[in-house]
């Protein structure tokens, strides 16, 4: 993959269908110490709320390699993308 793809919905909401390939990393106790490095990082979570306030935290402290999905992944969902249980 090109990039990583980091979730930020809680654990339940994770396992029942996510992104192939995807982190989980809940937004409850999220940590941008703790996002990969040496691609690219797509946040995403269910609708974009979420991950668009972990995109502000991670512009916060200077972190220009993530994006934000802001479809979420019920738009990934609704467009035909892979699921992953």
């Amino acid at each position: 993959a090109s990039a990583h793809i980091v979730d930020v919905r809680e654990p339940g909401e994770f396992a029942a269908g996510h992104v192939p390939g995807a982190i989980n990393l809940p937004l409850s106790r999220f940590d941008v110490d703790a996002l990969p490095t040496g691609k690219p990082v797509i946040l995403m979570c269910l609708s974009g709320a979420r991950s668009g306030r972990a995109h502000a935290a991670c512009q916060g402290i200077g972190r220009d390699d993530i994006r934000h999905y802001s479809g979420g992944f019920s738009g990934w969902a609704s467009h035909g993308g892979r699921i992953e249980r």
